[in-house]
């Protein structure tokens, strides 16, 4: 259960190439007026699948299974994907490779972490839930660790120029319901707990020296593909989706107090829900699509059967199956995008990510 698939299922009560062209792997183009940012900032990472490059044992997660990393690089690379995910476009966009997993920093660290560290790990929020992988209060005291009781690995000038991406949420509701059998009844109270806790982390990755901090709302989780498969990968579930849309109310309160206290926009939302529903096409008061994408709501991989998911084998035989062209596909899989649905995602995320800057 190492990733979102392995806990949204629980929310089932709440729970082409012409307009997108194809993304040229870690040679993305930055933009011009950025070119002369490039090698200045550094990237640091915290949350769950969605930004995860790879921090989970290989023996242990599907994200290192075919055929996750099937368009770049190629074979799995730890990524809950096919290729890249929102991290590296992210990155792209900073002008700076993607930062190396935590997990892979080398002995060398000052130059394997150049450009930041990944702390992400899928399938863990805020607080604990059903995977055995640090969650982000756990994440950032290896930041702590690497940036202070270590030897010093970043200057105080590197530090004033970095930023730090999180993701994270969307385990934390999905293991509170299972834990209780999809009760409803204190979602409100659970919510306010999330984002309580959340606005800590928030302020220490701040204290320990970054200078600008990037959260991902939470993307409609009723137009995730395990929640549509129940119309046939034809509509969202609106009552599903609410669920996001009173989180992301909440989160947009805390960080407008955030800014406030500290008199600077050193906190900046990056609007998942309305990245996702930009890039689907779909209208909040029409639950349909007309998108670009072919029968967006509908992931490429997925297992044969109910009881299977993207990656699963029963000895050498495949239980999933691969849709033609991943990318005319906005899902990769149950939950995440494929790489050329997380490329559409950045593509209207970036008014926003220069808020970072």
């Amino acid at each position: 259960m190492e990733n979102k698939a392995c806990f949204i299922w629980c929310l089932c009560i709440f729970t082409y190439m012409t307009l997108f062209p194809a993304v040229d792997m870690f040679d993305l183009k930055v933009d011009a007026g950025l070119k002369r940012h490039n090698g200045k900032h550094k990237l640091f990472v915290f949350g769950d699948s969605y930004v995860d490059t790879g921090n989970w044992p290989k023996s242990m997660s599907t994200s290192w299974k075919e055929p996750y990393g099937l368009t770049y690089p190629g074979s799995p690379s730890g990524r809950f994907s096919d290729g890249l995910v929102l991290t590296d476009f992210i990155a792209s966009f900073l002008g700076i490779r993607s930062p190396l997993p935590y997990t892979k920093k080398g002995s060398d660290r000052k130059s394997s972490v150049k450009a930041g560290v990944n702390f992400a790990y899928g399938g863990t929020g805020v607080f604990n839930t059903f995977v055995n992988q640090p969650n982000m209060t756990t994440q950032i005291n290896y930041f702590q660790q690497l940036i202070i009781q270590e030897e010093e690995v970043y200057t105080k000038e590197e530090m004033s120029s970095s930023i730090a991406l999180v993701s994270v949420a969307g385990n934390d509701y999905a293991t509170f319901l299972t834990k209780n059998g999809n009760n409803m009844k204190d979602l409100g109270d659970l919510t306010k707990s999330i984002i309580s806790q959340l606005e800590l982390n928030l302020r220490r990755i701040h204290g320990l020296g970054v200078s600008k901090v990037g959260i991902t709302a939470m993307e409609p989780i009723g137009c995730l593909p395990r929640m549509t498969a129940v119309s046939s990968y034809e509509n969202c579930s609106d009552s599903a989706t609410s669920l996001s849309r009173f989180h992301n109310e909440i989160l947009q309160q805390t960080i407008e107090k955030l800014n406030n206290q500290t008199g600077k926009p050193v906190f900046v939302i990056l609007d998942l829900y309305s990245a996702f529903m930009s890039a689907l096409n779909i209208q909040q008061s029409h639950p349909g699509n007309s998108s670009n994408f072919e029968n967006p709501l509908k992931p490429c991989c997925m297992g044969t059967s109910s009881e299977y998911s993207c990656g699963d084998k029963r000895g050498t035989t495949k239980k999933y199956v691969v849709c033609r062209n991943p990318q005319l596909s906005f899902f990769w899989d149950i939950i995440h995008p494929s790489q050329q649905g997380w490329f559409a995602v950045f593509s209207a995320l970036k008014p926003s990510l220069r808020s970072l800057l």
